[in-house]
């Protein structure tokens, strides 16, 4: 049953972004299962899948406008948290998780079958109860809103994204705008989630000179004295401030190959943050 468990989370946490959410909806598919009449049921691994995917899609539907401060963004693991179940090789990068909040919560589920778990049509058809041609054509919509972004994530190593968040929080910490700009591509974009309770500068910002200028200014007013860790979260290397012995805010960089910062995802949300900690 635990590998059920960590397994069923990874898809609900795939298809919700919300760790917190896919626990509760997963013990509540697992609550459920224990109390059928098993006689029908003829494989208990794929009975679960099913109902936990179908009930992550209802619950997907019921919550796609959520009233927060700044641009909803997804919950960020850490893998080297113990208490984090899902299985690293099919829990998707942050870039794509975000990304993925484009798509409408079937469309969302039939990428994440295809793409994290290897589906065939003809499976990704049974689980839904759609037929093959309805797959596909959900794919294809889904490929055209992500504009054909991969799955699987650029090569960049723990090193890599270390050095390069080094760089970022010298350029950071001396409020140089340049030298931010010099890390940054052109049409970067950073996004910004404050949750319910706490308001940010700005939810979206887009290019180069805009994102360094308003990283400065949120450097020198609300960054400044907080020390400053490095990490790797949801396959993306990530720098935290702290505030006495929490997280006070997230930035997880999303880097081409070339080293370039592309996204910037500044997570302010205590209930987003608290797992890290």
């Amino acid at each position: 049953m635990q590998e059920n468990y960590n397994r069923l989370l990874t898809y609900a946490y795939n298809i919700t972004g919300s760790y917190e959410d896919s626990q509760d909806l997963v013990q509540d598919v697992i609550e459920k299962y224990i109390s059928l009449d098993k006689s029908e049921i003829k494989n208990e691994t794929n009975f679960l899948i099913k109902s936990t995917i179908n009930h992550a899609i209802n619950f997907k539907n019921r919550h796609s406008k959520k009233m927060v401060y700044g641009e909803w963004l997804p919950e960020p693991l850490s893998f080297e948290n113990a208490e984090n179940k899902l299985i690293k090789e099919q829990t998707t990068r942050y870039t794509l998780l975000v990304l993925l909040e484009k798509l409408n919560a079937r469309e969302r589920a039939v990428y994440i079958l295809k793409e994290a778990f290897d589906y065939s049509h003809q499976e990704i058809a049974e689980t839904l109860d759609i037929s093959i041609e309805n797959s596909r054509k959900l794919l294809s919509r889904a490929g055209k809103q992500l504009q054909n972004v991969k799955y699987t994530p650029d090569n960049i190593s723990i090193s890599s994204g270390t050095d390069i968040l080094q760089k970022y929080q010298l350029a950071l910490s001396e409020g140089n705008v340049p030298d931010i700009e010099k890390l940054l591509i052109d049409e970067i974009r950073l996004s910004a989630d404050g949750g319910k309770r706490v308001r940010v500068i700005k939810a979206v910002e887009v290019g180069k000179s805009a994102t360094a200028q308003l990283l400065a200014y949120v450097q020198q007013q609300f960054l400044g004295k907080k020390p400053h860790t490095f990490h790797m979260f949801n396959h993306q290397p990530a720098i935290c401030f702290w505030q006495d012995d929490r997280i006070y805010n997230c930035h997880i960089l999303d880097i081409d190959s070339e080293g370039m910062i592309r996204e910037i995802y500044s997570i302010v949300d205590p209930e987003k943050l608290k797992r890290l900690q």
